[in-house]
């Protein structure tokens, strides 16, 4: 039987629709599977041999397979060493195994193999096309991902991983500004990649072969900070007993990176203003002044101009460190980097740990997607590792990454995200026009009749579209009005 099912491995003639592979011996059941599935382009083999053959050639996206396959067709070794053969083949393909009734425990052993899913012959065979329809459309979700993390657009800036616009333009912009001697801060939330950024602005510009220096100004204690920076002469406290370079003079002719500058205490922002203004410094117990010749960047988490009207940062202090200001976004304002630097992460550890992970769940995809990411990339990347690390079988779940689950069957297509942003275009330009048709349609770049459809679409009346207070603003009907009577 099985040497018939494998002559009769083919490819029916549906060019166009995505393909199904149904590995299966019994010819009975590839008749019944022949009419079951109109939607895809149909391959048959009865055998491993049969099976890998056509993987190699068609790349079929999902699998439905059987376990008892010969030469071993009562029980499932055989079955097992095919699912393993097509998923090393094919790592991306979605594998739906058929099993007998009541055969649960290989179907649980199959999908800690790999498998994507399992289904009971004896089902309905509705149940069956469902099961596979869900393979496909995850497939192509995988496979968008995948062509989107392959289209990220290079750039000088080696260490942001992103294809996110803005990010984009951070980037740019920070290649533009690497080649100027100009002093630079970088502003966004803890964990946005500021080091990297400093980074390349150094490495970018013609102070490279120079020295890189960091300091985080929150982390030393303000009664050693002074000397971290400034240095100190031999004998200058207890404790001196020789002399010490402080950071600013280290990083002569190179970059000084000032990290969280809004912890710097109100008594060393006067010392570092004068440095920016005179480019000289004095080590502690020291009389000497001491030119250096440093650019400086830094780069803070907290809003300067707050703090500098509740006179906890000088003013003059923060226009010298802020001619040029990039703002950094945080991640969750990032869509699709989440995921982006998920797979970027997931391709660095398992290297470093020897893991041989394929790559993220459905649901941990998911969850990825959804969380708010308050530790942005810094918190991506610890969760990462710690997934790599945890993950019993092929696929880094939600529980690995400690991120509460998302049903992944449940993921807005793509006509309810554009609804739902259409919807929140709509009520925007509605308020921002004061409840005005001519106007809400101009913001909007339609059409009037255009507009109308779109309200009647969302199911928002012309009346409740406008403000409740309209009418006493506005006594004389106007035609433009949400409001208006028809003329």
């Amino acid at each position: 039987m099985a040497d018939r099912a494998d002559r009769a491995a083919s490819t029916q003639p549906k060019q166009g629709l995505p393909k199904l592979l149904i590995v299966e011996d019994d010819e009975g059941l590839c008749r019944q599977y022949r009419w079951a599935f109109p939607e895809f382009q149909l391959l048959f083999a009865g055998s491993r041999p049969a099976a890998l053959a056509l993987v190699a050639r068609e790349r079929p996206p999902v699998v439905l397979m059987d376990l008892g396959l010969p030469p071993d067709p009562d029980g499932v070794s055989e079955g097992f060493a095919t699912l393993e053969a097509v998923l090393a083949a094919t790592p991306h393909a979605k594998v739906v195994v058929a099993t007998s009734h009541g055969d649960r425990e290989h179907a649980l052993r199959a999908i800690a193999a790999g498998a994507y899913d399992f289904c009971e012959k004896s089902e309905e065979i509705e149940l069956l096309r469902s099961v596979t329809a869900r393979a496909l459309r995850l497939s192509d979700l995988e496979a968008e991902n995948r062509r989107l993390s392959e289209a990220v657009q290079p750039g000088a800036v080696r260490r942001i991983v992103t294809r996110d616009p803005g990010m984009l333009k951070v980037c740019r912009d920070v290649e533009r500004l690497a080649g100027a001697h100009v002093t630079v801060l970088l502003a966004g939330e803890s964990g946005t990649g500021k080091e990297a950024l400093a980074l390349a602005l150094h490495e970018l510009g013609p102070r490279a072969r120079g020295p890189f220096v960091a300091i985080n100004c929150g982390a030393i204690p303000e009664a050693l900070l002074e000397s971290e920076l400034f240095g100190h002469e031999r004998g200058a406290f207890t404790g001196a007993v020789a002399r010490s370079i402080g950071k600013i003079e280290s990083a002569q002719k190179g970059t000084l990176f000032l990290d969280e500058i809004g912890d710097l205490p109100l008594p060393l922002q006067v010392k570092l203003l004068r440095f920016l203004q005179e480019q000289v410094i004095e080590r502690i117990g020291g009389r000497t002044p001491i030119p250096v010749d440093v650019r400086v960047v830094s780069a803070t988490n907290q809003g300067l101009d707050a703090l500098v009207a509740a006179g906890r940062f000088r003013a003059d202090l923060f226009y010298r460190l802020n001619p040029v200001t990039v703002r950094i976004p945080p991640l969750r304002e990032r869509p699709g980097d989440a995921l982006l630097l998920a797979r970027f992460f997931l391709g660095r550890f398992r290297g470093e740990f020897n893991r041989s992970l394929r790559g993220f769940s459905a649901g941990a995809g998911a969850a990825i997607e959804t969380h708010g990411w308050p530790g942005n990339v810094r918190e991506l990347e610890n969760r990462v590792k710690r997934g790599v690390l945890m993950a019993d079988g092929p696929l880094v779940d939600a529980a690995d990454l400690e991120l509460a689950p998302v049903d992944a069957e449940h993921w807005p297509d793509l006509r309810t995200v554009r609804l739902q942003a259409e919807r929140v275009a709509l009520a925007r330009a509605l308020a921002r026009g004061d409840g005005n048709l001519s106007v809400t349609a101009r913001l909007l770049g339609i059409s009037r009749p255009t507009l109308y459809d779109l309200l009647d679409t969302h199911g928002l009346s012309r009346s409740a579209a406008e403000p409740r207070d309209a009418a006493s603003r506005s006594p004389t009907p106007d035609p433009n009005r949400c409001d208006a009577p028809p003329s």
